[in-house]
């Protein structure tokens, strides 16, 4: 079981009294505020991060390779795709 600890974070006392505010409209507590934004917070970046490294993989896969499909060939199976047809990836190339 993993133990909850607590953690002090320093607002300014219009931040306090927004967040006071929002917690009153949603009948929860400051403190359920706090942790629910926290975890969304976590999970947003997280998968941004994730995105980013992935990026970064497949330009690294790219410089190593060469392998792409162009903006036409990628525009064209996108198209395809919005207009409700099956359509297979563009194979990449050199």
């Amino acid at each position: 079981m993993n133990a909850v600890r607590p953690i002090a974070v320093k607002l300014d006392q219009e931040t306090r009294d927004r967040l006071k505010r929002l917690a009153d409209a949603r009948d929860r507590s400051t403190h359920w505020m706090l942790r629910e934004a926290v975890a969304q917070f976590i999970t947003r970046e997280e998968q941004r991060e994730a995105f980013r490294q992935a990026g970064l993989q497949a330009w690294q896969e790219y410089q190593a390779t060469g392998q792409h499909v162009t903006y036409e060939e990628a525009d064209a199976w996108l198209a395809k795709l919005e207009a409700g047809e099956e359509a297979d990836l563009p194979e990449c190339h050199n």
